[in-house]
């Protein structure tokens, strides 16, 4: 290892370089709900360009209602990873959404870039919650309106600026 990592504070930068630069942790009560609320699914940010300065990736939860389901979407370049903490999580997806997978606690969720998708929580009693992480700040959803939802969103529509009515 280079002796600028083992010992920063012989960089050209001084002391306390890495003092409010460096690792940073954010308490879980400290989240940030400050971003798209809507009845059904309540995010919270925890790791964005906002908080941290945070230059390729956003990270939060996510605590969906049961029976919550999104319209057809995917997110341009970006990729996604969820984590399920609680719950049983459905994912429907294809050009047609016409593959199914389920995950439940424990599991990670990939969702490569423009992948056509409609995430659902398959659970008509419990929350689903789960960690979500993006490959960028910006958020970047694409509605597909010209596919017919597989699962139509029934009891709690998941709408808000990022994903909008389906009807």
């Amino acid at each position: 290892m280079s002796d600028h990592l083992q010992h920063p504070e012989h960089h050209d930068h001084g002391e306390d370089r890495w003092k409010h630069n460096g690792v940073r942790v954010i308490k879980g009560d400290q989240l940030d709900d400050n971003t798209a609320q809507t009845p059904g699914m309540y995010r919270q940010a925890a790791i964005n360009h906002a908080r941290v300065g945070a230059q390729k990736i956003w990270a939060g939860t996510v605590a969906i209602q049961p029976n919550a389901k999104t319209g057809v979407h995917h997110h341009g370049p970006l990729e996604s990873v969820i984590f399920v903490v609680r719950g049983k999580a459905r994912m429907r997806w294809g050009d047609r959404l016409e593959y199914v997978a389920e995950a439940g606690p424990g599991d990670f969720i990939f969702v490569p870039p423009f992948v056509p998708h409609q995430e659902i929580n398959a659970d008509p009693a419990d929350v689903l919650e789960c960690v979500l992480v993006r490959s960028d700040n910006e958020a970047v959803v694409v509605n597909i309106t010209d596919v017919e939802p597989v699962e139509k969103p029934e009891e709690v529509y998941w709408v808000d600026p990022i994903h909008r009515h389906p009807g």
